[in-house]
């Protein structure tokens, strides 16, 4: 049980503590950004503010949410932000305090580390166009709207759509060696394309390539993430291998069409998971059919093609890999992707999203490591 608080002063850090920062999403007191806190004989508080770096583009959001939580203290009749920036030596002491270690070590893949919780969940495809960002992002939205702590690196370093997909336009924001993910629908998330000017090619090779993958995963601060989702580029290439190679326990999601061609070549991407020895999750089967207004449905891309490819692979790779849903055709689908709104949190109660949804439900599970707990074991009596 917390101790009463006993003055103005502890009611003022108390509300303080309360604000979290908006992109590390933790208490600024914790954080150090609170330099002091003041309330004069007129009951107005001065709070003076160090941002992380000048310029903070979420420093409205940061002014908004001191002034509430302050406001709301009784006797407070005001409340004055005077915001200042942290010193070189300050931000390296968060940084160490956010890797949860000294300053001088070396960057390490949370996600890669014996004890993460975290799921990570590769989506793969054999070939381009059969809407594997768009089932991303929507996976993305409805985790994060089932209550889940979510990030997606956007690894299609060539063909990179994820944040708009997202409604993600904020830029990252940098902690001396330490990126700050933008999130948008309660998704971190992370792209070449918020480094690069305007819509700029991207002309790289395999190193450069891999590279990226890894400053994505050990340089961006994701926190405590209950799933992590990738959006590979199509096929088995660079990207596919610095994958395994970097996270050698994420799992892969293979995304196909039903026509015949797609699903061949999407044979080809989950078989990859024998040489890399990951475990192929599921096929998801986009562009099902299109329902037209009789009821009835059109099946454009042909027939049967996830199913082929989950039996498939099960045969390949010697396990069960189930067909985890079939998303059917809807141009509504496209809209919200194009107005960064994803279809499951724009029109929850089309067929879409409600099969989107259940692809979700079944991803949503929570990793939990055994590290320090009790298993409930007792010495057999002799």
């Amino acid at each position: 049980m917390s101790a009463p608080v006993s003055t103005v002063e502890d009611a003022i850090q108390a509300a303080l503590a309360t604000v979290n920062d908006p992109e590390i999403r933790r208490p600024i007191t914790e954080l150090g950004m609170v330099r002091s806190a003041t309330i004069g004989a007129d009951g107005v508080v001065r709070v003076e503010l160090l941002l992380t770096v000048a310029g903070c583009p979420l420093k409205d959001k940061l002014r908004t949410d001191i002034t509430a939580a302050v406001a709301a203290v009784p006797g407070v009749t005001g409340v004055e932000i005077d915001f200042g920036v942290m010193s070189p030596e300050q931000r390296q002491s968060l940084q160490a305090q956010l890797r949860g270690g000294g300053a001088s070590e070396e960057p390490v893949i949370p996600f890669a580390q014996p004890g993460s919780r975290t799921r990570v969940y590769a989506v793969a495809s054999g070939k381009g166009g059969v809407g594997k960002s768009s089932v991303t992002v929507n996976l993305a939205a409805a985790l994060a709207a089932r209550g889940l702590s979510v990030g997606v690196v956007d690894a299609d370093i060539y063909g990179h759509s994820v944040p708009r997909m997202l409604g993600a336009d904020g830029r990252p924001t940098r902690v001396e060696d330490m990126i700050m993910p933008p999130q948008s629908h309660g998704v971190k998330v992370i792209s070449i394309g918020m480094f690069t000017s305007g819509n700029a090619a991207v002309v790289w090779r395999g190193p450069m390539l891999h590279r990226a993958l890894q400053q994505f995963l050990a340089d961006v601060y994701w926190g405590d993430l209950d799933v992590l989702l990738l959006d590979l580029p199509p096929g088995t290439g660079d990207v596919a291998i610095s994958l395994a190679q970097l996270l050698p326990n994420s799992e892969i999601l293979i995304v196909t069409t039903p026509q015949t061609a797609a699903a061949e070549v999407a044979e080809r991407a989950g078989a990859i998971a024998l040489q890399t020895h990951q475990r192929v999750v599921g096929v998801i089967e986009n562009m099902s059919w299109l329902e037209l207004p009789d009821g009835s449905r059109m099946e454009v891309f042909g027939a049967g093609g996830g199913t082929a490819v989950a039996e498939s692979l099960s045969r390949t790779i010697g396990a069960q890999v189930p067909l985890l849903g079939q998303i059917p055709l809807d141009t509504r689908v496209r809209e919200a992707g194009d107005a960064g709104n994803p279809i499951v949190l724009a029109e929850p109660e089309s067929p879409a999203a409600q099969a989107l949804g259940g692809v979700a439900d079944r991803l949503a599970l929570r990793r939990e490591s055994l590290l320090g707990k009790p298993l409930g074991l007792k010495p057999a009596g002799r």
